[in-house]
């Protein structure tokens, strides 16, 4: 993996970026690629904390984005926070750069006064991986709703004690 440094503060040109890297990794619907890109431009609109978005940036020395992260506390609750994305670029993957990005997250999650971090994703078999990426930085799969997002595609719900 090239030297890669770690930002935590959202530029305008982020958002493309962020549905340029959603789109790509084949994994997520147009719709999910919207979402993603709404969470930038709400980050920009309203600042982290009254936006509740918060997000890492991966850079490597010529600025380019290989992927990021973005998360935020749940409402209601006393230190629990969502994992809403973590997205690496194809090119990039099965490199450490995901672990990467995931630690810096949870240490801000930390910093931010989180105690748990929770993450979901689909049950279907091709996102096997993803769920093992979670399993080996230590992350309990502690439910799943069966159907959830469509017939036969639950979600699983991970979590983690930092």
């Amino acid at each position: 993996m090239d030297e890669i440094r770690f930002r935590r503060e959202v530029y305008a040109g982020d958002a493309a970026r962020v549905g340029e890297m959603v789109r790509e990794t084949g994994f997520f619907t147009e719709e999910e690629a919207k979402i993603a890109v709404e969470l930038v431009e709400e980050n920009l609109a309203r600042g982290e904390s009254a936006s509740g978005y918060f997000f890492v940036f991966a850079e490597d020395r010529a600025g380019r984005v290989p992927g990021y992260a973005c998360f935020g506390p749940v409402p209601g609750s006393d230190w629990s926070f969502d994992l809403y994305w973590i997205v690496v670029e194809k090119g990039s993957w099965k490199r450490g750069l995901g672990r990467a990005i995931l630690a810096e997250s949870e240490a801000r999650v930390l910093e931010l006064g989180g105690r748990r971090l929770y993450a979901e994703t689909s049950s279907t078999p091709r996102y096997a991986p993803t769920r093992a990426f979670y399993a080996a930085a230590g992350y309990t799969a502690e439910a799943l709703l069966a159907d959830f997002y469509r017939e036969g595609d639950g979600k699983v719900f991970f979590v983690k004690a930092l």
